[in-house]
Order: structure tokens, then C-alpha cells, then sequence
């Protein structure tokens, strides 16, 4: 498996699917990102995943996933719905059914295009907002169905599946990509690059994150 040296990254230009290029960066030898056009609340996500594929002279596919956004209506796709954490329970208003289900499997598709035999993506289920999509029991399952259908051997690689916040902005820094993330990225609910609107749920876990890394930084220099 390791003969294949190619990778695609799925990117959407926030913290944690750039920090996955930058490792996808030191691992691979030829790395290109796929982003998904699904109708998301903000058009500004789409622009950042541009600016960073280009800036890092990456090649990047855009593929169309409107059909999501007329199947699945929530705080991601809609602006007259309010983004709200789940309670008693219930997923956040910001789940998105099927999503990383399609944008791994169109991905996929996309490597046996191009030959790539790896496939990245920065599901996480350590800090988490319970989405069920992002277990490591679904990707394991899905590499199998995708290898099946395809009759073929791809790997799809998590590399903050067990990482929360803090060991996620850790990872970058140890990637030497710890600025480039703070200060380029897009993780807003509410389309503010970098740091964020700073009041909702997706910038609260990230500055929370942040705060905390800092913090171990600041302990292990005293």
C-alpha cells in the first residue's frame, strides 16, 4: 500500500482539514483536496479552501453537492434556521445527514480518478458534537464498503479521530503550520475567518481548544 504515494484530502478550509493537509503534506508525495459545494451557509468557506489550495500550490477539485442541500435543510444549509447545540440528546441543529458518508465516498470516486490510494478527513469523535458520522466505527465501515464497491484497496486516514481540540492545535504546531491555521482558516458558523464570531458553538470548542494548548505551552516553558 505504501508503493502508492498519492492522497486527497477532503478540505474545507477550516481548522481541522487544514491541519490534515499539512500532515497529509509530510506523509505524501503528491497531495490534491477536494472541497464540496453543498449550498453551506456561508460562500466565504468555499473562497478560503481556494486561497489556501492555491497559496500552498495545491491542486484543488470543487464538486457540486447541491442535491444535499435540498435533501438535508439544517443550521449549515439554511440561514432562517438558528445554529443551536443539541440538548437532552438530540444532535445539533448543524448536522448535516449523510455528509461525510458522501464527501468520503465522492472523494474516493475522485482518487480511483486521479490514482490516489489514501484518502484524508478530520473527523473527529474525541471532541465531538456527537455527530454520528464522524465515529471511527463509520469510517472503518464505510473504507470497507468503498473498497468493496470498487473492488479496490484504499485507506482512508483519520488523523484527529482521537485528538481533541488542544492535541488538535498541538499537531499543527508540531507541523510547523500553527499560525497558518490560527490566522487562515474558517471554522465560524457565521463565515469570520481565524479566530471567529467568538460566540458560536463551532468557535467556542476551537477557542477553548486554543486557550488550552496555550496554557500547557505557557506550563511546560515555567
Amino acid at each position: 500500500m505504501e508503493k502508492n504515494n498519492k492522497a486527497v484530502v477532503v478540505f474545507s478550509g477550516g481548522q481541522d482539514s487544514t491541519t490534515c493537509l499539512f500532515w497529509a503534506l509530510k506523509k505524501y508525495d503528491d497531495v490534491e483536496v477536494v472541497t464540496f459545494n453543498y449550498g453551506q451557509r456561508h460562500d466565504e468557506e468555499i473562497e478560503v479552501a481556494k486561497e489556501i489550495a492555491n497559496d500552498l500550490n495545491i491542486r484543488h477539485h470543487i464538486l457540486d453537492m447541491s442535491l444535499l442541500n435540498q435533501l438535508a435543510p439544517n443550521a449549515l444549509t439554511r440561514d432562517d434556521i438558528e445554529v443551536t447545540d443539541g440538548e437532552d440528546g438530540e444532535l445539533p441543529s448543524t448536522f448535516v445527514p449523510g455528509r461525510n458518508l458522501l464527501f468520503v465516498s465522492f472523494a474516493t470516486i475522485l482518487a480511483k480518478q486521479i490514482g490516489a490510494k489514501h484518502i484524508i478527513t478530520g473527523v473527529c469523535e474525541t471532541d465531538y458534537s456527537g455527530y454520528p458520522d464522524c465515529r471511527d466505527v463509520f469510517i472503518k465501515s464505510l473504507n470497507v464498503s468503498l473498497n468493496l464497491s470498487m473492488d479496490d484497496d484504499f485507506v482512508v486516514h483519520t488523523p484527529l479521530m482521537w485528538l481533541d481540540k488542544a492535541e488538535t492545535w498541538k499537531l499543527a504546531d508540531q507541523l510547523g503550520a500553527f499560525d497558518y491555521v490560527r490566522e487562515k482558516t474558517l471554522s465560524c458558523y457565521h463565515g469570520v475567518r481565524g479566530d471567529g464570531c467568538g460566540e458560536c458553538p463551532a468557535c467556542h470548542l476551537r477557542q477553548n481548544g486554543l486557550e488550552t494548548y496555550l496554557k500547557q505551552l505557557k506550563e511546560v516553558k515555567a
